[in-house]
């Protein structure tokens, strides 16, 4: 129990019992306690913006911003200016803190076709459709689970292109390559992948032929040297996976869509 609320406490019971017996069961200092009560009927401070962040939250996906972000939001769509420290000191204070992300556990690969690591994990990108990054993660439901493949820009960090199937094989990866080439008519990027064996395929190999696409792979059982997708993957599932968990795949199906949507337009303003 925190202080205040051993305050609190002692302030209900005052006619029935002396301050100072309440201080040494609820081990308080009677000093502490006069100092709460002359500033209990204060109005507290960080109320308006305490209620500004439950504002926020309650939005879609409001519960996965921690306090950079919600910093970030609060300077935009609210003209509130305070340092993230300030930021997260009130989202501590009334319990407004994001959900913490948990970690994979990556076992090794064995691999069929594999191509270097051409990418040797420099993530930057001056132009756009030069460096992309895929990967598949799944998503399981009450139905069973749903694979999902996507592709992003490492120039700004958008999704490409995504698919998703109930299975995990390798037309899953060809159609997300095709799809991002229909929108992406004249690239020829770089695109990186572990070494998964969609990605290790015949298929694989002819499909980026056709397009022009230089492959390049991570080391094997190394998910850092992908890590921007990895990053991506994490982020999804712990904004919108844990906080809306689906229980059918038409509901995981609509997460997906609709997340995506929200991370290439709404979410990236708040980075």
């Amino acid at each position: 129990m925190r202080a205040k609320e051993k305050y609190k406490a002692i302030y209900r019971n005052r006619e029935k019992y002396s301050v100072s017996e309440m201080c040494r069961y609820f081990a308080v200092s009677r000093s502490g306690y006069y100092g709460w009560l002359s500033k209990k009927d204060l109005p507290d401070r960080d109320e308006d913006i305490a209620r500004m962040i439950c504002q926020r939250r309650s939005m879609k996906y409001g519960k996965s911003l921690g306090c950079r972000r919600m910093q970030k939001w609060l300077a935009l769509e609210m003209g509130v200016h305070r340092n993230f420290k300030t930021v997260w000191r009130i989202m501590q204070k009334y319990g407004l803190l994001s959900e913490c992300r948990r970690h994979r556990i990556y076992r090794p690969q064995t691999s069929l076709h594999t191509y270097g690591n051409l990418l040797a994990r420099d993530f930057y990108s001056a132009r756009p459709d030069t460096k992309w990054v895929t990967d598949i993660t799944y998503i399981p439901t009450s139905q069973g689970t749903l694979f999902l493949s996507a592709i992003l820009d490492l120039h700004d960090r958008h999704i490409v292109s995504y698919k998703m199937s109930t299975r995990n094989d390798c037309r899953l990866v060809y159609d997300t390559v095709k799809a991002a080439m229909k929108k992406k008519v004249t690239a020829k990027p770089q695109l990186h992948s572990d070494q998964g064996f969609q990605y290790t395929s015949n298929g694989y190999m002819k499909l980026l032929q056709k397009y022009n696409i230089t492959p390049s792979m991570s080391r094997p059982a190394t998910p850092h040297d992908n890590a921007v997708m990895e990053c991506f993957f994490g982020i999804f599932k712990t904004e919108a996976l844990r906080l809306y968990p689906p229980q059918t795949l038409a509901q995981a199906r609509t997460l997906v869509h609709d997340y995506i949507h929200y991370y290439n337009t709404e979410r990236m303003l708040l980075k």
